[in-house]
This record gives structure tokens, sequence and C-alpha cells, in this order.
């Protein structure tokens, strides 16, 4: 479950070191070429809300399967478009279809011990932050020697063996909801409204998604601009430092079956605030950039495992529309961070970003400080 999670997520992240070279292409501006990030993660955000509630009332390895097919459709549709528009399109249709992790994560947590959910969540979790960070590395390479279009190609192959190792793998999951899906929707805003901590989780996620998108989306434009001027395969290398700090996702995952989930998503905002104070004072330096992505990286497992595992302790029954509500807002976030991002960056550059990223810091933890003493909270 975990390396499908990795490699069917990665989907989102191909186009990030691509968009100079999609710019090039279609002889658009770089800041242009870049919307196509945001897409994607908009497309998560609304295949997140309006198709991952269907695993509380269909099969849930049925759905995985026709979910994943569609997605190798939207890859190809990608690899092959003669436009930018189309291509833009097709991004929102692979960021729909890639919520396959966010069907996984609900499946794994029905099946496994309570005492050992965060366990088992993180260990998941790792293989999805692992296929982030890696594909980065991944589509840089690919993108430089073969040519950006290869490297959708390249994944539609992927996600079609996926298909395969699913449905020869994966166990049956009879779902609980019998209501309509009318019914099935209602029922997320009845869950925004009844669980405190849902709502304190989804709003700390979504300034971290935030900041998570911003980075990532701005630091292509960073490197391969002045003093570095790094291509598409060098920039694609810091996924790599990156995915070190994937280690730690089991790790956060134990700290919060121990009943300390809470205080992990304080350290781990923290972590992102420091991030980026090191980002500040690293426009010229590349070990800078390395320090601040481990930092990033792992601020961002704490804030999310440990949210996400409190949120799957609420209601067993409804997992799938409880992690519905977590992650639609919280890919939303990333798609507004993506955005936010290429903002501060045409109105003044990396300091810009940097900046206006702290100030997403300090609204995490002012959630996370107002909710504090809260005794709903777990």
């Amino acid at each position: 479950m975990a390396v499908c999670t990795g490699l069917i997520v990665a989907n989102l992240y191909y186009c990030q070191p691509l968009i100079v070279l999609i710019a090039n292409e279609f002889k658009i501006p770089e800041a242009s070429a870049g919307t196509i990030t945001y897409l994607t993660q908009a497309g998560y955000a609304i295949g997140l809300f309006f198709m991952v509630p269907l695993g509380d009332k269909i099969e849930r390895k049925k759905q995985i399967l026709m979910t994943t097919f569609a997605t190798v459709i939207a890859l190809l549709i990608a690899a092959t478009a003669k436009s930018f528009l189309v291509l833009q399109i097709a991004s929102l249709l692979i960021g729909v279809t890639s919520i396959v992790p966010q069907l996984i994560l609900p499946l794994a947590a029905s099946l496994s011990a309570p005492e050992q959910r965060g366990k088992v969540v993180g260990t998941i979790m790792s293989g999805l932050l692992v296929g982030i960070l890696l594909s980065r590395t991944l589509s840089g390479f690919i993108g430089e020697v073969l040519g950006w279009r290869s490297m959708f190609y390249i994944a539609a192959g992927i996600c079609l063996l996926i298909f395969f190792v699913i449905q020869s793998k994966f166990p049956v999951n009879k779902p609980q909801f019998q209501g309509t899906y009318g019914q099935l929707i209602q029922s997320l805003f009845t869950l925004i409204k009844t669980q405190p901590v849902l709502r304190e989780a989804t709003a700390i996620n979504v300034f971290s998604f935030a900041q998570f998108g911003a980075f990532w989306t701005t630091m292509v434009l960073l490197l391969s601009g002045e003093p570095f001027h790094f291509n598409s395969a060098t920039i694609g290398l810091f996924g790599i430092v990156g995915a070190s700090g994937a280690l730690a996702a089991p790790l956060v995952g134990k700290i919060g079956d121990k009943g300390n989930s809470r205080i992990a998503v304080g350290y781990g905002c923290l972590l992102i605030l420091i991030s980026f104070l090191i980002f500040y004072f690293s426009i010229e330096s590349v070990i800078g950039v390395a320090i601040g992505i481990v930092f990033i990286d792992i601020g961002i497992q704490g804030v999310h495992i440990s949210n996400q595992t409190r949120v799957y302790s609420l209601l067993p029954e409804a997992r799938n529309r409880l992690n519905t509500v977590f992650m639609s807002f919280s890919f939303l976030g990333t798609a507004a961070g993506s955005a936010y991002g290429l903002l501060l960056w045409k109105l003044g550059g990396w300091h810009a970003v940097t900046i206006g990223c702290m100030v997403l810091s300090l609204l995490s933890l002012t959630v996370y400080g107002l909710t504090y003493k809260s005794k709903s909270k777990k």
C-alpha cells in the first residue's frame, strides 16, 4: 500500500521541475507555465471532496481500481497535449484522478488495530512522502534527458502496472454507509459542524500545506535563475534531500500511538517556521536551501501525520468522509499556496515568498495556540 500510494501521488508533482521546459515549448512565461502546478492541486481537492466519500458507500477496492485506470487516461492526455490549454485541462484531471492514496489510507486504517493505527498511517505516509519528493528528482532527470512529455508517458505506464498490482493484492473491504450520495455529501458538513478536532486539524493543515506548495513551486524559479542557473535534472535532485526526511514518518506515527499527536503537531509547525527563516537567508546558498528542505519536510510530516491520526480516531464508520474534509481542504491549501507563492514571486522574488510563508506559519501556530487548552482535543 505504501508503494502504490507513493507512485500514484507522484503524479501531482512531476510537473514542478518541468515548468521551464514546458514554458519554452509553448513559448509562454515561466510563471504562466507554473499555473499547472496549482491546477493539479485544485483538481486533487475536487476529487477528494466528491469522490473519496464514496469509499464509505461502495466497495473500496473497486473504487481504487476504477480511479487508477482513469489516472492512466489523464496522464496520456497530458503527454499528447498540443496546446497549453489542453495541458492545463489534463493537469486538472490528473489531480482529480490521483486521489487513490486517500482511498488507500482509510482502507489501511480500517484494517489496523487501534493501538497500531498511528504506526500504520505513518508507514503508508512515508511511502506517500517519498513519492512526493522523489517524483521531482525523477521528473527533472527524465525531462532533461527525454523531454517533459516522456515523463507523463512513463507515469501512465507506472499507473497501469499499479492497476494490476492492486487488482491482485488488495483485500475487498465492504462499506458501512447505507444512505444516498446526496446524504453522504451532506454528512461532510455535519462532520465539520460537530467535530472540533476535525476543524482544528484541518485549519492547521491548510496553512502548513499552503507553505509547502508555495515553496516547491517557487523553488524551481529560484534555482533556475541567478546565481544558480540549474537545469531541471539538477533541480529535481533536491527531492532526494527532502526524501531523507520521510524516514521520520513512522516515528511520528509511533508518537501518535502513545497519545502525543497534538504535541507533534506543534513541533511540526515550529520546524516549518524555522525552515523559512533558513530559506530567507539562503537566496544564494545551495547548502542553506538543502537544510531548509529537510526542516520543512520533517515539519510537514509532524503536522500532517499527527493530525491525520487524530482525525481517524474520531468516527471509524466515517473515515473516508473525515479524510475527505481533512484532505480536500489541505490540498486546496496547497493549490492556494502555489498561486500565493507565484504572486509573491512576481511582487518581490524569493524574499517576498519566504516572508509571506512565515506569516502563514504564524497563523498555523495561532490556531494551535488558541485551541491548545480545549479538553476535546486529542
